[in-house]
């Protein structure tokens, strides 16, 4: 018996030099953040160098790409690079960026399509190689790695030691952000999840320069950007795994590569049984008591849509394709429907309807009593847009340049725009008799509600693509329509003419935009601690009150609604807050996780239902 327990004991101790010893040495490359675009030739022959002297290297065994690989996400520029990358005589594996998660007229679909999937794992000579998404899907916040790669990450690497941890076989995870806090919100929950594992090394780029960093005492690189240097010379990374160590260079156009990190594989740099450095502080919730969640549910998928609700129902759509409906009173699973991809876009419900766009290129009604399948509208590309709902006719916008309405009775298509030059992802304004709506072409349309027919566009001068008003959900009162832009601006437009009454860059607010309801006054997010009240009347920007909610640095696309006197909003690291709609005085804060909280819909001033993009959405209940 003693000497089994002795030759259990060494076979403890002499563990990971046995897996040490089952270790290949190999090489490989990474090419992060290449930036392809259709308007600048140097990114491309940048690539393309790259390309030609990785095939010149001897003793490459494949390439990681990790992120950023276009400047606009588009499908076009995506099969540019693909056609690029497939120059390399090794296989490569692809990351998506927050440049193809953001700007993305697919909600992020055609990646996987063209790519063969938004995650990649493959084991090599004794490493196990785990990619996937951590940056903003398609609304604008720090990025997240939502809960369902989370999990597939665990049960992937459970099976790559038999569910035995003390077989501790090696693993290399592949980002684009670093899993640090300001740049992935939930950074504390993947370094959790993963620490009980040999994790040897998270690799990512994002910061267009080389760091040397610790996730929570993981090591953590992030390479330099392809693109040309001040040297005008493209660049990537080389890694080369030896018996007990990873060697990391940087491998600038016709030079010698050149070491500046290194790894050891037999030394523990951090605890795997211990815990993240830190923690989102949640002491607002004490200070503020009288929030009370009356129920939150975890989804276990991302959601980036506000919920809809109708009498005691709360719908919402999911990043795995699913439109869910809930018990309001207590967030009971009604029942669920799956479309063929992801929901982006908020639905809307009616008279017993529930319409909403799905990525699988088609929209939806079901029948909100029990989620049966009443009619489908065929798009020829994804449908990204929210919806809004008026006297029995849904509006929604999508990815083939066209805008349609919708009858929500038969799915009969009442008429369409089809002269939209970009995406479409906002919730349509329906006001008198019109229609309006962003895209990402810079431009915000006018539409007659009866028959579709252009009225106005307006562009306000902007000529970038990221500047366009294509998130913000505008709203209208005293015959202007009001929007803000990520030029930092806030706008007011003639509602009969489209022109432009005033725009102000006072505030540097951006995306967000909302409406009191007597139509006197509208508010915004900046993008550092405050809401501004301006008044909505007049031909002047005027602001009524600035007021400092300590919510920080800010640019997520989430409204403010005006309910019963006091203003909602919400934040992208899981703040809930309510103000005096006159004053601006701070009534209460919430904080929710850490993530996005989409656009907040309060049933009352003392009910509010949210949704985040961790997954969660609830009812949040305050005592008066």
């Amino acid at each position: 018996m003693n000497r089994r327990l002795f030759i259990s004991a060494l076979f403890v101790c002499l563990l990971p030099f046995m897996v040490q010893a089952q270790h290949g040495t190999f090489r490989f490359a990474q090419l992060t953040d290449l930036h392809l675009s259709p308007n600048n030739p140097n990114p491309t022959e940048d690539l393309l160098r790259s390309v030609a002297q990785i095939n010149a290297t001897d003793s490459i065994d494949f390439v990681l790409v990790t992120g950023d690989l276009t400047e606009e996400g588009d499908r076009a520029t995506m099969e540019k690079v693909k056609s690029c990358l497939d120059l390399l005589k090794v296989k490569y594996y692809v990351a998506l960026g927050n440049h193809e998660t953001k700007w993305s007229d697919s909600g992020c679909t055609a990646f996987g399509e063209i790519f063969g999937g938004e995650r990649f794992d493959f084991e090599h000579k004794g490493f196990l190689f785990l990619g996937f998404n951590s940056g903003p899907l398609m609304r604008m916040a720090y990025g997240h790695v939502v809960p369902q790669d989370i999990r597939w990450m665990k049960k992937r690497m459970d099976q790559y030691n038999a569910g035995n941890l003390q077989l501790n076989k090696p693993v290399i995870l592949v980002t684009h952000y670093p899993m640090i806090e300001g740049d992935v919100d939930n950074w504390y929950e993947v370094t959790d999840a993963v620490r009980p594992y040999n994790i040897r090394l998270f690799i990512g780029g994002h910061y267009h320069r080389n760091h040397n960093l610790r996730y929570d005492g993981i090591p953590g690189i992030l390479m330099r950007s392809n693109l040309r240097d001040k040297d005008k010379k493209p660049g990537y990374g080389i890694y080369e795994i030896t018996k007990d160590s990873i060697l990391v260079y940087t491998q600038r156009i016709g030079e010698r590569q050149k070491q500046w990190a290194a790894f050891s594989l037999t030394d523990s740099y951090y605890d795997h049984n211990g815990k993240a450095e830190k923690y989102p502080d949640f002491s607002v919730n004490k200070e503020y008591s009288q929030v009370k969640e009356q129920w939150t549910v975890q989804t276990g998928a991302g959601i980036y849509c506000s919920p809809a609700v109708e009498k005691d129902k709360v719908f919402v759509g999911d990043d795995m394709g699913y439109l869910t409906a809930y018990a309001l009173k207590n967030g009971k699973k009604l029942w669920s429907f799956q479309s063929g991809k992801r929901i982006v876009g908020t639905p809307a419900v009616s008279e017993g309807i529930v319409v909403f766009g799905s990525a699988d290129c088609k929209i939806y009604g079901l029948n909100a009593q029990n989620g049966n399948l009443l009619w489908t509208v065929k798009a020829a590309e994804p449908v990204l847009g929210a919806v809004t709902i008026d006297n029995g006719v849904a509006y929604i916008g999508a990815s083939d340049h066209t805008f349609r309405a919708i009858n929500i009775y038969t799915g009969d298509v009442k008429w369409n725009f089809t002269s939209v030059k970009g995406y479409i992802e906002t919730k349509p304004l329906v006001t008198e008799n019109k229609v309006i709506f962003g895209a990402w072409d810079n431009t915000l349309y006018a539409l007659d509600k009866a028959d579709g027919k252009e009225l106005w566009k307006w562009t306000g001068g902007l000529t970038r693509m990221h500047f366009s008003p294509a998130a913000v959900w505008p709203v209208a009162t005293d015959g202007k329509v009001f929007i803000t832009d990520p030029q930092r601006a806030m706008t007011a437009i003639d509602l009969k003419t489209g022109n432009t009454v005033w725009r102000t860059f006072q505030s540097m607010v951006r995306e967000t935009i909302g409406l009191s309801e007597d139509g006197e006054r509208i508010y915004s997010k900046t993008m550092n601690d405050s809401i501004v009240c301006y008044s909505a009347k007049g031909n002047q920007p005027c602001e009524l009150w600035a007021s400092n909610v300590g919510f920080g640095y800010e640019h997520a696309p989430s409204m403010q609604v005006e309910k019963e006197g006091v203003v909602f909003g919400s934040t992208k690291e899981g703040l809930i807050f309510a103000l005096e709609a006159k004053t601006g005085k701070v009534l209460w804060k919430h904080k929710i996780g850490n993530s996005l909280i989409n656009t907040v819909v309060p049933l009352s001033n003392d009910r509010i239902l949210f949704t985040a993009t961790s997954g969660e959405t609830g009812l949040l209940k305050i005592k008066k």
